[in-house]
């Protein structure tokens, strides 16, 4: 090949000596100079004068020329070290950001998936308002119902700002420069004196998460209020922490809170006011002003100073605010209206069985009759119970219609939540005398009849008169309005036991009644709502009632849920038949057991009672607008010191029916004033021969009077003249009546 070359034209490398150069020491030395490796000729250190072959090497040239001096060796040595620092934070630091997103992404692995979560649902709220649209009580988990950051003064929603999130309209969930100013506090203060969470990581705490404390949950809170920033206005953020947030007490919300310590809506807090519900979130348990009210305060005069730091509040308003601090409400008496609130929660699962936002549940309560009844109650309890040896007591008040217009069930709520009106089951003693009158009457005697208050004997039972005295021959409003026993006892064996329970049960009498002689002085027990509501039937003409005190029930955004419709048990009494029992029973105010309840310029009827060795005492009495009865006694059945009918009762009637019946135009009793006494003929009539259901006995000539057909009580589930399904689930719910 030409020029050597193969075929590819490729020059061949060749080792082969050329001649004249094969005497030239190391002429074919290949082995790389210090000159010729890559540093510009610094090689390495060499070890005893040799090179790393260990040959002798080289001396060092000297003069301007001169390698490897030793400064700048050990410059070299420093700047490597400071090099090699650098490197290894910069790779720490990358590995620590790795760790630190494993384990972010670790944990945000445990929450649930970000475009599956959501805000979950507060619970609802029962709002409970009386007749006027006042608030009585609330009632749910959070003791509150939900309100619009718009409805609230300015000063509210800033105050939680300014004392727990300064910097809330600036960060984004989390606030690096905060977490720093509370490390900062807390290395300066004893303790931990200030935290470094966010009010949107708060919240995050509150919607999503337990109450640990751990870095693990700490960390969540990050990514969760991360999450809630990007989802939600900074306005929405506060309102949400406003609703959900937890003051004490049962109280989340700071509609809640409000009412719970101020007794107003969250709308009408003062600045003071605002500054104390702000300071509260820290420590709701210690803070709380009704149980620590100088902690409360000085941690409200911070909120304050805060306030003004950051121009939420004018000095001026400041100053004032300072100089007259919120107080806490004082307690409104015994808290009556929780007995109703209670009341209400027993049967509005039968109005509206499901649901999941607030709602407002309208009532037939009066606040001022409230009021009115509980003190009228507490006043004589707290003036005589001790020396009748009386504990408790109960009312109820009414319209004629079953409309509840107050209800108290026990002295004091707070410190029993038993309510008496509806659920104790005590003796009515001679109250239940009514019914017994009424079987008699519709049997065919009237007031006038004439019975023999003697000594009576049945079988071994010796029923005896209140006095141990016996009036003899008697007209049957005479008897009932002195409360004789024997009489009733009498007027009871010759209509029957059963009659008698029958038309007890006719008028709303629900509870278990024993059909035998003693039923006519009322040995059977039932519950003060019972009695009030079959006395109903008197003071209306005849309607048989059944209590109730749920109107509406409507959902937050006002969609009606509920309206009570029309109810009741019908007519359960002849109009003729009425006006002869409110004839009799008024002569109790007139002659009788409650001469002193009378209340000049009405038509008052009642009828007092009192059980066995003086354990129960009863009035109940009506005027054609009221339909009051109390109760006393107490809860273990042990008996008072002679509390009758008469006396505390009577007195805690009066003093509450004076107010109620203030102001009202009177109105006559239905049908009374046919049957009323006429003083004239008392003589005539106490001589005059048997008549009534004795006469039909002894086959005398009957006085005369309407016979009146005796209506069959309505059964559960019927229409015609019955209960309404509302009536039906009140009693069945109450009562425990029904399958």
């Amino acid at each position: 090949m030409a020029n050597g070359r193969g075929r590819a034209g490729r020059g061949e490398p060749n080792f082969d000596v050329p001649e004249g150069r094969a005497a030239v020491p190391g002429a074919l030395d290949l082995r790389l100079s210090r000159d010729d490796r890559p540093g510009g000729g610094v090689a390495k250190r060499a070890t005893n004068g040799q090179d790393q072959r260990g040959r002798a090497s080289a001396p060092a040239p000297r003069g301007n020329g001169r390698r490897n001096s030793p400064a700048p060796r050990k410059g070299k040595r420093r700047g490597s070290f400071l090099g090699r620092l650098m490197y290894g934070c910069v790779v720490l630091g990358l590995w620590g950001v790795i760790g630190l997103a494993g384990l972010i992404a670790y944990h945000a692995s445990q929450l649930p998936p970000i475009d599956q979560l959501s805000v979950p649902k507060r619970p609802p709220n029962i709002a409970i308002l009386a007749s006027d649209g006042s608030l009585l009580a609330n009632r749910g988990e959070t003791g509150g119902r939900v309100v619009s950051i718009r409805e609230l003064p300015p000063y509210l929603p800033r105050a939680f700002v300014a004392i727990e999130d300064r910097r809330f309209y600036g960060h984004l969930g989390v606030d690096p420069v905060g977490i720093a100013r509370a490390i900062g506090q807390n290395l300066t203060r004893r303790g931990v004196a200030q935290g470094g969470s966010t009010l949107t990581q708060q919240l995050a705490k509150n919607l999503f998460l337990t109450p640990e404390r751990s870095a693990s949950r700490k960390i969540q809170e990050a990514i969760l209020a991360l999450w809630l920033e990007h989802k939600y206005t900074k306005d929405e953020i506060l309102e949400l922490y406003l609703n959900r947030v937890y003051f004490g007490a049962g109280a989340y919300g700071v509609e809640a809170a409000a009412q719970r310590y101020f007794g107003k809506p969250a709308k009408n807090v003062s600045l003071a006011e605002a500054a104390m519900l702000g300071g509260l979130v820290q420590a709701p348990s210690r803070l709380a002003p009704n149980r620590n009210l100088p902690a409360a305060q000085a941690r409200a005069a911070q909120v304050l100073a805060a306030m003004q730091e950051l121009g939420f509040a004018k000095p001026q308003d400041v100053k004032v605010a300072l100089a007259q601090p919120a107080r806490p409400a004082s307690s409104r008496g015994g808290g009556s209206a929780n007995y109703v609130a209670d009341l209400v929660m027993d049967v509005l699962d039968d109005f509206v069985p499901k649901f999941d936002s607030d709602i407002v549940v309208q009532t037939t309560v009066d606040t001022a009759l409230q009021a009115s009844a509980e003190k009228a109650l507490v006043d004589e309890l707290n003036a005589k119970g001790g020396r009748y040896n009386v504990g408790q007591g109960a009312l109820v008040s009414m319209r004629p219609d079953g409309a509840i217009r107050a209800l108290i069930g026990g002295r004091d709520y707070a410190q029993s939540q038993f309510n008496r009106a509806t659920t104790a089951k005590r003796q009515p003693g001679s109250s239940f005398k009514p019914f017994v009158y009424l079987a008699a009457v519709e049997k065919g005697a009237t007031p006038d009849t004439v019975r023999e208050d003697a000594p009576i004997r049945i079988g071994n039972w010796q029923p005896e008169n209140y006095s141990h005295q016996y009036e003899g021959a008697v007209t049957l409003r005479t008897a009932l309005a002195l409360s004789l026993n024997t009489v009733a006892v009498r007027l009871g064996q010759e209509v029957g036991p059963k009659a008698v329970v029958q038309t007890a049960q006719r008028l709303g009498i629900t509870s278990p009644l024993q059909a035998n002689g003693s039923i006519a002085l009322g040995t059977s027990e039932v519950t003060p709502l019972e009695m009030v509501g079959a006395y109903g039937a008197f003071a209306n003409g005849g309607t048989g009632v059944i209590p109730y005190v749920v109107t509406t029930v409507k959902a937050a955004d006002g969609k009606l849920l509920y309206r009570r419709g029309e109810g009741g048990l019908g007519r359960v009494i002849d109009a003729n038949a009425v006006g002869m029992m409110n004839a009799m029973m008024h002569e109790t105010f007139v002659i009788g057991t409650a001469k002193k309840g009378d209340i000049p310029g009405w038509d008052l009827a009642g009828k007092t009672g009192t059980s066995q060795d003086f354990r129960d005492a009863w009035f109940i009495g009506y005027s054609g607008t009221l339909v009051t009865g109390v109760w006393l006694g107490n809860d273990d059945g042990e008996p008072t010191k002679k509390a009758s009918g008469g006396n505390l009762p009577v007195e805690i009637w009066k003093t509450y029916m004076s107010v109620a019946l203030k102001g009202q135009t009177p109105v006559p009793l239905p049908g009374m004033n046919r049957w009323r006494k006429a003083p004239e003929t008392t003589a005539s009539v106490a001589s005059a021969s048997p008549g009534g259901i004795l006469g039909t006995l002894l086959g005398e000539a009957p006085q005369p009077a309407a016979q009146v057909p005796v209506q069959p009580r309505p059964q559960v589930g019927q229409r015609r003249n019955g209960p309404s399904q509302d009536d039906r689930n009140f009693l069945e719910k109450l009562f425990g009546i029904g399958e």
